[in-house]
């Protein structure tokens, strides 16, 4: 049976040489929004990836720690200036296998989809409670699903054009499961490479349900970073959740 740790880091090892040139640089509003929120410091990222968020973070003299399944993730933020700085662990960040407790745990960039099971989300969550600090934060940005998107369960789209070539993304959903399993598709004169990841959704009803299982509640949720309020036709959501007690 594949594991959490098996599926992120396939996902992750696969996909780490395309990863910075594949997807936009995180906006200031979003580091502003992380590094005011961290207060003090140590914030914690599950999945920080190569480190496009941390490395940021930690260049405003945040001490910022991070989790992700996969080594190759890692080498590449090992790679850059700075980096020096994170502090890395290696593993499933559902269980947050640290030893400290924060101020601030986030994950963004639809990272907790990657955990593929409803009760892998809810371990993390719990998980996350047990490692905050007194007045401590959980933010997570994701997705609101869009199930429109989807014809015969299937989608198909254009998502980047590159020097040389371009990346499609080919995507079959499971709406009883709450899956959607991607084929980043390269295009390339060198020949055609294939990127699969597969993610386990959630709505924001069903995650604020996991932060109340965890002994966690709601405390704010914006539509994006600039931190307007949510609304019925939002297509993104940054959703905060602090101790209950």
């Amino acid at each position: 049976m594949t594991t959490a740790v098996g599926r992120e880091a396939d996902y992750g090892d696969s996909i780490a040489e395309i990863y910075d040139d594949s997807y936009p640089a995180p906006p200031p509003e979003m580091i502003s929004a992380l590094h005011e929120l961290a207060g003090a410091g140590p914030a914690l990222e599950l999945g920080i990836g190569t480190g496009r968020i941390a490395l940021l973070l930690a260049a405003r003299g945040l001490e910022v720690h991070g989790i992700d399944a996969s080594q190759a993730m890692i080498t590449r933020l090992r790679s850059k200036p700075g980096s020096e700085r994170i502090k890395t662990s290696i593993g499933n960040f559902a269980r947050v296998d640290v030893e400290q407790s924060y101020p601030l745990i986030f994950v963004a960039f639809n990272t907790l989809f990657w955990l593929t099971t409803q009760d892998e989300q809810v371990e993390c969550f719990k998980n996350v409670a047990r490692k905050l600090s007194p007045g401590g934060l959980f933010l997570i940005e994701a997705f609101v699903p869009d199930l429109k998107r989807y014809r015969n369960s299937q989608l198909l789209e254009v998502k980047q054009v590159l020097p040389g070539g371009v990346r499609l993304e080919a995507t079959s959903h499971d709406a009883i499961n709450q899956r959607a399993h991607t084929q980043n598709v390269v295009l390339a004169e060198g020949g055609v490479k294939l990127y699969p990841v597969e993610v386990r959704y959630a709505w924001p009803a069903e995650l604020d349900l996991m932060a109340r299982l965890a002994g966690m509640r709601l405390k704010e949720r914006w539509a994006n970073w600039h931190r307007d309020p949510i609304g019925p036709n939002s297509s993104n959501h940054i959703s905060i959740y602090e101790l209950s007690s």
